[in-house]
């Protein structure tokens, strides 16, 4: 298969966040058949849904990948794992998320995988950091550049760079 260009959400706030997200990067590179070209600094964002738990720090990725979307989802599914994700109830805290936010500009609408990701152009968690390592990134359905609508939801708050990506720090 020829390589495309995956965007990938990452998030944790638990289990000392900053660490996983490093770790999360560093094992999304090592899956076959993929790469990660660029990763955007560290975020930190109030949570979504239910807010009785810690603030997240977030990031974004973007990858060359020769595995299939399907395929690639399972792989993050057992990145989260490995992480102890647990998924005891909807916006829950947790140790890692991974999301596939575009796969190639692919539309795929199925009940284990939706492309692009339905809400992640609304979330400034999501289009803030995905700005900084490609502002001109569309996603499909979408007009707007990554910059644009970052500059839109940036202006809504919520979303504070926490550090950039080779800092060396951990979140309390």
């Amino acid at each position: 298969m020829t390589p495309v260009t995956a965007i990938i959400a990452l998030g944790s706030n638990l289990a000392e966040p900053v660490a996983q997200i490093h770790a999360a990067v560093a094992a999304i590179d090592a899956l076959p058949h993929t790469r990660v070209t660029a990763v955007s600094a560290l975020y930190r964002t109030a949570p979504v849904g239910y807010t009785g738990q810690p603030d997240f720090i977030n990031a974004v990725l973007q990858a060359e990948t020769a595995l299939a979307a399907a395929d690639l989802l399972a792989a993050l599914h057992g990145i989260e794992q490995a992480a102890g994700r647990e998924r005891s109830f909807r916006n829950a805290p947790r140790t890692l998320d991974l999301d596939i936010i575009d796969y190639g500009g692919q539309v795929h609408d199925s009940d284990t995988l939706q492309l692009p990701h339905p809400r992640a152009f609304e979330r400034g968690f999501v289009m803030i950091p995905l700005a900084e390592i490609a502002p001109d990134y569309r996603l499909p359905g979408h007009p707007p550049s990554a910059a644009a609508q970052a500059e839109r939801l940036a202006a809504e708050g919520g979303v504070q760079r926490w550090q950039d990506w080779a800092a060396d720090s951990t979140v309390e």
